[in-house]
């Protein structure tokens, strides 16, 4: 092995950072084979339990039938299938945009949109916490980034009232993926109206969990028409892969002409197209509200669970629910303890949550029993008692 490749692998291992996959063996349910292991999954996006959804199943192999396995190349080389219509007409109005453009997953979409709309001599202004995809962005656009402390509006509004000369973008999760808590949208929506800015929300952890008939963070704070550009993703609450973005018919031209991750790329194929149009089309029916339902009842189960336990829980409506540990190291000794009594869940650390504030991130699907949950709690609390974490 090459000596800086080795050094730097060891000075990974030796900071407490060094990353492993796991290997899951079936679909994404509540309860995986994980390492050979049954376990009680607990760090799924799968939200609402649509991964492995039969309407899904049987879309994706319809299409394949139909369509077959590829796209063949991206849409402007070898064209847009009827499904990529069909899809982008119907999360258009899904999110009641007038228009959407699809992506191949949420970290293209988030570093061909920025990009694609500001530039060098513009400006963005991001919240600190801000998922790495759009941090990524907004580095491969040349703009000049600002960034305000999280969810701080006021500071933005200082920040804004000095920074913000000429075309500018401001950008930010919806729902926050490590804290599980939702941006200001209110706040946000009234400074991009003052300033004149553009203003982008990326709600991959909203789409699908919030709102009416789960369209998002900020239909659900009444501000869905206010958003310029609407980002999500296929791969979370909706169970299949991919992602989007909901904008005006001339905003969607210009992302065909300069987004680099739409033009340079083989586009979605059939099956996975036909799942995500299944799921957009079954999140709006009743059974997709009492998914949410149920959905919203594990999540504050869970977290008045914790917060009986001792445990420091924040207070949000979000199936996102994290448990600061502090140190990397014992963050992931409470992980690897939970694995030893068959409940999953990853411990985060360093670049993805800022240092000395790794974590458990607990994540709820609508699939999981209340006994699952109770057996959990009372687990992670154990685990807990005997770190000191809590």
């Amino acid at each position: 092995m090459n000596r800086t490749i080795r050094s730097e692998l060891e000075q990974i291992n030796t900071q407490g950072l060094l990353r492993k996959t796991r290997l899951i063996c079936g679909s994404q349910g509540a309860r995986v084979s994980c390492d050979g292991r049954d376990m009680l999954l607990l760090c799924s996006n799968n939200y609402l339990g649509l991964a492995d959804h039969p309407a899904l199943a049987a879309a994706s192999v319809a299409a394949i039938e139909k369509y077959g396995t590829s796209s063949g190349a991206s849409r402007l080389v070898s064209g847009t299938m009827e499904l990529h219509e069909q899809l982008e007409r119907a999360v258009s109005s899904f999110k009641r945009s007038e228009s959407a453009l699809l992506f191949n997953s949420g970290h293209a979409a988030n570093t061909g949109i920025i990009p694609a709309l500001v530039g060098r001599g513009d400006v963005i202004f991001s919240d600190r916490l801000n998922h790495a995809s759009i941090v990524d962005g907004i580095l491969l656009s040349g703009a000049r980034l600002v960034r305000y402390p999280h969810n701080d509006y006021r500071r933005l509004a200082v920040l804004m009232e000095k920074h913000a000369k000429g075309r500018s973008l401001i950008v930010s999760d919806g729902v926050f993926s490590m804290d599980g808590d939702l941006a200001p949208l209110a706040e946000l929506v009234e400074l991009k109206r003052v300033y004149n800015a553009l203003l982008m929300i990326d709600d991959a952890h909203g789409s699908g969990v919030l709102g009416e008939q789960g369209r998002g963070s900020a239909e659900m704070c009444g501000v869905g028409h206010d958003v310029d550009i609407k980002m999500g993703t296929f791969g979370k609450a909706l169970g299949s892969f991919g992602a989007y973005a909901a904008v005006s018919a001339e905003m969607r031209e210009l992302l065909i002409n300069r987004a680099r991750s739409f033009i340079f790329s083989t586009s979605i194929p059939p099956a996975v197209l036909a799942a995500s149009l299944a799921a957009v089309e079954l999140v709006q029916t009743p059974a997709g509200d009492q998914l949410r339902k149920q959905l919203d009842h594990n999540s504050r189960y869970f977290r008045n669970g914790l917060k009986n336990a001792g445990f420091a829980i924040p207070n949000d409506s979000t199936p996102i629910v994290p448990i600061v540990v502090g140190a990397a190291d014992t963050t992931m000794q409470f992980s690897e303890a939970l694995m030893t009594e068959g409940i999953f869940a990853q411990g985060i650390r360093p670049p993805t949550v800022p240092a000395g504030t790794s974590r458990l991130r607990f994540t709820l699907m609508a699939t999981h029993t209340q006994a699952d949950l109770t057996e959990a709690v009372a687990c992670i609390g154990r685990v807990g008692q005997r770190l000191g974490v809590v």
